[in-house]
Formats: structure tokens, sequence, C-alpha cells
């Protein structure tokens, strides 16, 4: 009977470990098949030379010492210019930004110079120097990766006296949402649109109150980021800035606000 007994306790030990074996088999098979399901990178962000993007560009600046906002509006063209290395010697574009008035009555001016470089799991985008991871594999809602992970620390420092680019390494970039198959965004439709967010700090509404009297500190950081399936990127907001109370010897306080906000959006592509 103890010779049954160890026979059967044997027997079912081995039946447990196929099922635990067969589980994680199935789950793996399971996640490697959600990895290949999901649509290229290049469906969202098409790099082709010759290929351009104009947008209407709003941009809020802080001027009087952060006492005072104002918009300046453009328009600005974001042209595939040719096939290069990037920085660290791998395959990229290079991407040349024209700007001009807002009803197009000017000539085109050159801008700015930019790079993307298509990996194969992400894209990175680097401007001014500062590397960004823009879109990242699987497109999938709520999927986050850090965008910001090869930034240096403070690296809007030398431009804004804030406090909102400490730690942006830890930024978590993620999908809001699947693809959706149309969106209407400032009075043009676009299909398959893909949501990327930041994480927000808090205080999402104050954008409107400013600039500000309010006298405790204020801080905004926010991006958002849309693509459409086969053109590119089709709106973005990215704002960054804070609101600092600036006590006085009086007692009193003389605020101020200090950052940026861009509003950016699709009229015209080739």
């Amino acid at each position: 009977m103890n010779t049954v007994h160890h026979l059967m306790r044997r027997f079912t030990s081995i039946i447990i470990t196929v099922l635990v074996l067969a589980l994680l088999t199935f789950f793996s098979c399971k996640k490697q098949t959600d990895n290949f399901s999901s649509a290229p990178l290049s469906d969202y962000l098409p790099l082709v030379v010759g290929k351009y993007i104009t947008y209407r560009l709003d941009s809020t600046v802080f001027l009087n010492f952060g006492k005072k906002m104002e918009v300046h509006s453009y328009q600005v063209k974001y042209e595939v210019n040719a096939e290069v290395q990037d920085n660290l010697g791998r395959p990229a574009y290079r991407i040349y930004r024209y700007i001009r008035d807002t009803t197009g009555t000017q000539s085109w001016a050159p801008d700015n110079t930019f790079f993307i470089t298509p990996l194969e799991t992400q894209i990175e985008y680097t401007e001014d120097n500062l590397r960004f991871i823009k879109l990242h594999l699987p497109i999938k809602d709520g999927y986050s990766w850090k965008g910001n992970m090869y930034l240096p620390d403070e690296p809007y420092a030398s431009l804004f006296d804030f406090q909102n680019d400490n730690n942006m390494q830890d930024w978590d970039y993620f999908y809001d949402g699947d693809p959706q198959p149309s969106e209407t965004i400032n009075g043009q439709t676009f299909t398959d649109v893909l949501s990327v967010k930041y994480q927000e700090i808090p205080d999402a509404n104050l954008t409107d109150t400013i600039p500000m009297t309010e006298p405790f500190i204020v801080e905004r950081s926010f991006l958002s980021e849309k693509y459409s399936k086969n053109i590119g990127l089709v709106y973005k907001e990215y704002t960054m800035w804070d609101h600092q109370p600036n006590p006085t010897q009086n007692g009193g306080f003389d605020p101020f606000t200090n950052g940026f906000s861009i509003k950016m959006w699709m009229i015209d592509h080739n």
C-alpha cells in the first residue's frame, strides 16, 4: 500500500507540473500574440522624404516679469528633409521646421531642425539636443513607458526658472484608449486616431485663470498628442508653467507665472 500511495503522490505531482507548464506556455504565447498583433508605429508616424504637415500654432508666453500673458500665433510646417544618421550613428530622418504668419501671406522662413529615429519598438524624437520617446510598442490602451528617460536633469533650466522639469525622467507616457475610428479636431475629422498623454500634475483646470493672483504655489505640467493613421501628428498640447506667490517685505505678495504652453493642430499635409 505504501508503494501504491507513493506512486499516486508522484503521479499527482507530475500532473500538477505539466499543468503549470501548460499555463505558463499559454500566457507566454498569448503575450507574444498580443505584441505581434499591434499595429506598427510607422502607421502613426510615417516617414518619407518630402512629406510635410502644416500646423496652426498658438504659443502662450508670460511677459512683464510673469504678470502678463500673451498668445502668439503662427503657421509652422514640418518637412521630412533627408535620411541621415543621428548622433548615435543610427538611421534617422532630418526634419526641417518653417514658420510664417497665421494668414499664410508671408513666405516660409527656416526655424529649426529636428531628428526622428525609428527603432524596432519605439520612435525617438530629438529637439534642441533633448531626446524623447514619442511612441512605443505595443499600441494598446493603458500601455505606458518612460518617454523622457533620456533627458538630463532640469532640461529647461536655461530657459525657465521653474521646478516643473525636476525628475522629468520619471514621467509616464501612456496610450489613452485604443485608436479611435474617428475624431474631429478643430473642425477636421480624422480616422484611426491614437492618443498619447503624460500623467499630468494636478490643478488641471487652472490654465483658465492665468495670470493668477493667488498667494500659493501652483504647478501645471501636461502633454497630449494625437496621431492619425497614415498622416502623423495632428494635435499637440504641451504645457509647463508654475505660479509663485513671491512674498514682499511688507507682508504682501507679488505673484508671477513662469513657463510656456503651446497648442498646435494640423491644417494641411501632403
